[in-house]
């Protein structure tokens, strides 16, 4: 079953995220990741959550984004972020 890793992004260090972004697609496709949203234009339809930049990756299982997140690969994406971002990710099984 399918899993989707969703992060909730606001973004503190614009040039240092640059970095990350360009670590973490290759970390992602390394455990069959591909981004389905990335940064586009978010429109708030109810509620109060305000993100500045969604991140939604699809994977083939939980078990594959999980590995993804715990990759060598991932982690180094992770420490060029360090001070750039602050995040909320979650992973949730597809249908």
């Amino acid at each position: 079953m399918v899993a989707y890793v969703i992060a909730d992004i606001q973004v503190t260090d614009p040039v240092k995220y640059e970095g990350y972004k360009q670590l973490t697609p290759a970390a992602a496709a390394k455990y069959g990741g591909r981004f389905i949203a990335r940064g586009g234009h978010i429109a708030t339809l109810e509620g109060d959550w305000k993100p500045e930049r969604v991140i939604i990756l699809e994977f083939p299982s939980l078990d594959q984004a999980k590995a993804f997140y715990a990759s060598v690969e991932y982690t180094a994406a992770r420490r060029a972020r360090a001070g750039a971002a602050n995040m909320n990710i979650i992973v949730v099984e597809g249908v």
